[in-house]
């Protein structure tokens, strides 16, 4: 319907649709009015599941306009429920799927995707989606949301993008169970076999696109950081849960100590409780950890600044089980060695908050409602005269260890909140606070955008370091009035390049950039702004009858 008349004749259409001319704009309008008509969540977003595989331009361009309503129903935490029925609602295949079976296949394989230039490729093995544990092949939701995002928000063309799956099975008895289930049927594969798998995938993918990104999503705490480590010296590539989820807490951190009046190097002052010790809790303590030892605290000192608390109680070696300790990865032992705490491991965290009266208090445990108002009024009364800094970042909603009502009513108007699942504004004693959400997208497509225009050859700590700096500053003053630490959502695209050049920036330093018209000179801003992707309408090109 955007097809003007000579389109339509050049393409031999005239009379085959109404003789209305649809603007993109007008097009976008309408298919607001129709999602904003539908019952649910779910029916929204398999609404826009239908208009992506429709109308490409279109679904991009509707998102990059309402990405504050959007973004939750294309990814978190709407996302997470479309995984769980992912079998059942399955329409048709977008991205790749490589498996246990296609062993020996995969560089071959990928020369199947039409695509010759892919820049960021987002991948999940399905061990651990949102806070839904082992989805298996349904956990391909998770790459295409994400990449939706990286083409709204961070301005990648979408035939540059590809998500895809690792399936190396499921523990998930009831996914085998399911005859609508879409992935191998067998117990996940584990040790040798499965490094394996993936590192025939990395090396196919790096071979037929060697200036792509790779980015790691919901893998499972045991396998997460060990996958990182094996590749992050060598390959372009990230983990979003461990460092993107970091650098966007750090972001937020710095936000929140300039909401309380502090400064940015105040952060190296701060006692932080992160409840939940996996793969997103520990690189978030890592992260804030190498924030202050960049603001000059020794490694040791920052450690022992964070008291990581998961099932079992404080992360401390005294008192700790030696079998328990020797299993712990080299992050967690960090903090477990730089805490002496008898008597502590193994009570409640209320029993944590009140022995170490921290000033910040992080939950990632996909716990929903662990900060009860008893815990979050210790954690106040020990904060006291400054706010505390509330940050309940698990995903989905319903897995949040608090909402924004509760944190702000529990301390009357005190808390300085971020929440990594959306909340509302609150009413509280004649003022509207508003809340702001602690989410990746802030930080992670222009990460991804930066490291590929830049062709950099790895995302380096001091790359993140620097995505945090320039999300955290890209907070306006208005914004701050109205309580906020993240900036509007609806700015995401100026944040995503605030992101993008400090990145490249940041890798100039170091050594990390490989494009050329960088290297000569060129200026950094300008030349993201002039590689970003804007979804448009484009004039088709219809090929001659004898060459189809």
């Amino acid at each position: 319907m955007a097809f003007d008349y000579g389109e339509r004749d050049r393409l031999g259409l005239r009379g085959l649709m109404p003789p209305c001319v649809s603007t993109l704009e007008e097009q976008c309008m309408k298919t607001m009015v129709d999602l904003r008509g539908l019952p649910d969540d779910l029916s929204k977003h398999m609404f826009l599941v239908d208009l992506h595989d429709r109308n490409e331009t279109l679904f991009h361009r509707v998102v990059v306009r309402h990405v504050g309503e959007l973004a939750p129903l294309i990814y978190t935490p709407t996302v997470g429920q479309a995984c769980l029925e992912f079998g059942n609602i399955f329409r048709r295949p977008r991205g790749m799927y490589f498996s246990a079976n296609d062993v020996g296949h995969m560089n071959a394989m990928v020369q199947n995707w039409p695509m010759r230039d892919v820049r960021v490729v987002v991948v999940t093995d399905g061990s651990r989606i949102l806070g839904l544990g082992d989805l298996g092949a349904n956990g391909m939701g998770i790459p295409i949301g994400k990449l939706a995002l990286y083409c709204a928000a961070g301005g990648i063309a979408p035939h540059r993008v590809l998500p895809v799956v690792v399936d190396v099975g499921t523990n998930n008895d009831a996914l085998r169970d399911d005859p609508f289930y879409l992935g191998l049927r067998q117990a996940r594969l584990t040790g040798a076999a499965y490094d394996d798998v993936l590192d025939e995938f990395v090396a196919a993918v790096r071979h037929r696109w060697p200036k792509c990104l790779i980015q790691f999503e919901d893998f499972e705490s045991a396998v997460a950081q060990p996958l990182l480590d094996r590749f992050r010296d060598d390959v372009l590539c990230f983990n979003d849960d461990i460092q993107g989820t970091g650098a966007t807490v750090l972001a937020g951190s710095l936000a929140c100590l300039r909401q309380t009046g502090k400064p940015p190097s105040a952060l190296t002052d701060q006692r932080v409780v992160v409840a939940g010790a996996g793969s997103a809790g520990v690189g978030v303590a890592t992260a804030l950890k190498d924030g202050m030892v960049s603001m000059g605290l020794s490694e040791a000192e920052a450690a022992s600044k964070f008291y990581l608390f998961d099932v079992d109680g404080l992360v401390a070696k005294e008192g700790m089980d030696p079998a328990a300790y020797d299993a712990l990865v080299k992050e967690v032992r960090v903090f477990a060695d730089s805490f002496d705490a008898p008597g502590v491991r193994g009570d409640s965290l209320k029993a944590v908050i009140e022995a170490t009266k921290p000033t910040m208090l992080i939950g990632l445990s996909t716990v929903g409602g662990l900060f009860t108002e008893d815990i979050v009024k210790t954690f106040h009364d020990g904060v006291k005269p400054d706010r505390p800094i509330v940050m309940p970042l698990s995903n989905p909603t319903a897995s949040a260890e608090c909402s924004a009502a509760d944190a702000i009513t529990w301390t009357d108007g005190a808390a300085v909140f971020a929440s990594g699942s959306p909340f509302p504004p609150v009413e509280y004693g004649g003022k509207t606070y508003q809340t702001s959400q602690c989410n990746n997208m802030f930080v992670f497509p222009g990460v991804g955008l930066g490291a590929t225009v830049a062709e950099c050859t790895v995302v380096s700590d001091n790359m993140l370091h620097a995505a945090a700096e320039a999300c955290a500053n890209s907070v306006s003053d208005d914004e701050m009035a109205r309580g906020q630490v993240f900036p509007d959502v609806a700015r995401i695209r100026d944040v995503s390049l605030n992101v993008a050049v400090a990145v490249i920036e940041s890798a100039l330093k170091d050594g990390y950039v490989r494009s050329k018209p960088i290297l000569d000179g060129a200026d950094v801003r300008t030349f993201v702004q002039s590689k970003s992707y804007f979804p448009a309408y484009v004039p088709i090109v219809q090929a001659p009858l004898g060459d189809v």
